[in-house]
């Protein structure tokens, strides 16, 4: 005996996706097969176990329905549900279901619990993450400003900084075997330099940008921080910062932070392992620093714990008080602080490494300061039920973070484009996805295609990422001219499709020009001024505009469709006058397909599917009319079209 039960399916789950505690939901669930059940019972785990019996709705087409409807948990929470049949005698036995059944997704990818995600109805987002497109700026390799000279502020000589004199030179690999960075060169980049560029960036189309980290450290990226006080000198100084925010304001673009709060450098300030600082100064050199009970000695000094084993960056104890009030909740706390000096929140390293209470006091602190802040968590798996440690943390009940990096749809888009997953599949993953996440979070998700920690995306779509190559080679690695073009249609699409998804599409600085890369260090070039792809840079700005111009890209209701298995799609919708976010909005409507086989296809689009309209008009201005209540259209292979809806 199985069942049939769909998470994604009004008629089985009703309302679809995540719920205000206290909501109630409508479930039903099909059972078929040999051994009917006397009774079939509703099994909840939302902190204790409770059983509902369900009422049968009589068979059809050999099937025997069941419903029932509750009222979820007046706390936030994941609310996990399955069916159990119930014999005469009492046994009971878990209803399963098969693997191919399409019933969303359950407990960690299982087909017997499922799961509601039951949240703060209170919990709110900064709006404008909604209307966000971002910008991921590593500033040592953007550009270096003139009017200043920020390699006269270099490290003393004990750092050994390497200064390029090249603005074009590969960067440096000096990565121990364990993957620990000890790179110090330099190139110049600054944030004098990311200020005069703010014009490129607003004819971008940008409206946020996220930098890397730019507090003093020993190394050029900034994860081991030295001093969370204070700029880099190799990027200027707070005065510079704040100038930049300013000016960004007025051109409609806010600044965000790196904040690395799990670890800090073995140079730092507070840790002081190489005597940088004097020698009285740090953990590491002084038994009595206030700073060591922020770490964990198995052996003072030289025994210590580190994050993921790199000596140069010892783990703190976050929880520790003095720390706290440092970080968090002191009258100038580091979070506080720079949000006071003009930035718009934080973005958090390895956010799933922090406890959760440093998060929710983190949050509180925050959004003290300024509540349109925002707090964005680097967490890499579907961050409703991220196993971190043994244990299992939800990010989106309403306290912790206001969104996340959205890796699952970078990899989901990377794998249907490389042919490894099905337009079906990865609709389906995608659409239990967005049902796992409330919409104040799924709205204001980081939706990257590169980033700092992985090959460039033209690299990874060409299929030929350097990763079979040694190391020590990969400086030298260059596409060929077919593996560039290739990369580069497979590019626009993903752009196209990031584009017309909720939450803040984000471009890794260089990406828009065509940079190419292998792994770290090699993805984190200067960007090449002057010798841009104009063509992929002009296809930006173009995508960039189509979603800035149009609200239902932003915050229309979505909807993933599979026309079939080499064509994915999305469809944006306005109904009513009202966005998916309750807020007034003109009725619209939008559907981006992407078609990664070389072949034209032929995709039927139902006037039903779009709002019931007559016309639909792609963004090449390609006219189509309904005809017997679809749409024919042609996509040509390795290409993608939006085309938005006219209403009768």
């Amino acid at each position: 005996m199985i069942l049939q039960h769909n998470t994604t399916d009004a008629f089985y789950r009703y309302p679809l996706g995540a719920l205000t505690a206290g909501s109630q939901v409508r479930l039903r669930v099909a059972v078929l097969g040999p051994g009917e059940p006397d009774a079939v019972e509703l099994r909840v785990w939302d902190g204790k176990e409770q059983y509902f019996p369900m009422r049968s709705l009589g068979a059809r087409d050999g099937r025997r329905y069941y419903e029932v409807q509750v009222t979820v948990s007046e706390k936030p929470c994941l609310y996990w549900y399955r069916f159990e049949g119930v014999a005469g005698d009492g046994t009971r036995h878990i209803l399963g279901a098969p693997d191919d059944s399409g019933c969303g997704e359950g407990r960690m990818g299982g087909t017997t619990d499922f799961q509601i995600t039951v949240y703060d109805p209170q919990y709110k987002t900064p709006a404008w993450m909604y209307d966000g497109v971002m910008y991921q700026i590593m500033v040592d390799r953007f550009f270096h400003g003139k009017g200043t000279d920020a390699l006269m502020h270099a490290k003393d000589d004990t750092n050994h900084p390497e200064l390029h004199e090249n603005w074009n030179e590969m960067p440096s690999l000096n990565v121990s075997e364990n993957g620990d960075n000890f790179a110090t060169d330099f190139f110049g980049g600054n944030l004098e330099g990311v200020r005069q560029k703010l014009p490129y960036l607003r004819e971008l189309g940008v409206n946020v940008i996220y930098f890397n980290p730019i507090f003093t450290a020993r190394t050029n990226h900034k994860y081991d921080t030295g001093d969370y006080m204070q700029v880099d000198p190799m990027f200027g100084d707070e005065k510079a910062l704040r100038t930049l925010c300013e000016e960004a304001k007025a051109m409609g673009i806010r600044v965000m932070l790196d904040g690395v709060f799990s670890h800090v450098g073995s140079d730092s300030v507070y840790f002081n392992r190489r005597g940088t600082h004097g020698e009285k100064v740090g953990a590491f050199r002084d038994p009595d620093s206030p700073y060591k009970k922020w770490f964990t000695f198995k052996n003072w000094p030289d025994d210590y714990e580190c994050w993921w084993g790199f000596r140069t960056l010892p783990n703190v104890n976050e929880m520790d008080e003095d720390f706290r009030r440092y970080i968090l909740n002191g009258e100038d706390s580091v979070v506080k602080h720079w949000v006071r000096q003009g930035t718009s929140g934080w973005r958090l390293d390895v956010a799933d490494e922090l406890p959760m209470d440093f998060l929710r006091e983190l949050r509180r602190e925050v959004k003290s300061v300024d509540e349109d802040a925002a707090v964005l968590g680097e967490v890499w798996e579907d961050a409703s039920h991220k196993v971190s440690y043994g244990v299992m943390r939800s990010y989106v009940l309403g306290d912790t973070l206001d969104s996340v990096m959205n890796y699952p749809l970078r990899d989901a888009l990377i794998a249907f484009l490389m042919g490894r997953k099905t337009a079906g599949v990865v609709a389906r993953d995608l659409t239990a996805l967005e049902h796992n996440y409330p919409k104040p979070f799924l709205y204001s998700l980081m939706n990257l295609m590169g980033s700092h920690d992985r090959p460039r995306i033209l690299n990874v779509l060409s299929g030929n990422d350097g990763s079979d190559i040694p190391r020590d080679k990969r400086a030298e690695h260059k596409l060929s001219q077919e593996e560039r073009m290739v990369g580069t249609l497979r590019q626009r699409m993903m752009l196209r499709m990031i584009m017309s998804v909720p939450g803040m599409p984000c471009v890794y600085y260089a990406d828009e020009a065509g940079m190419e890369g292998c792994a770290d260090p090699f993805c984190r070039r200067t960007y090449p001024w002057g010798d841009e792809d104009k063509q992929l840079l002009s296809y930006y700005r173009g995508m960039i505009a189509m979603r800035n111009k149009n609200q239902v890209l932003r915050t229309g209701e979505c909807r993933f469709i599979a026309p079939c298995d080499d064509v994915l799609g999305v469809i944006r919708t306005i109904e009513g006058g009202v966005d998916a976010l309750g807020r007034k909005a003109e009725d619209s409507c939008a559907v981006t397909l992407i078609n990664r086989s070389a072949r034209t296809a032929d995709i039927y689009l139902t006037s039903e599917d779009l709002m019931g309209v007559a016309e639909i008009v792609s963004d090449r201005d390609e006219t189509h009319s309904v005809r017997a209540g679809a749409f024919c259209v042609k996509l040509a292979g390795m290409h993608g079209v939006t085309y938005f809806a006219q209403k009768a």
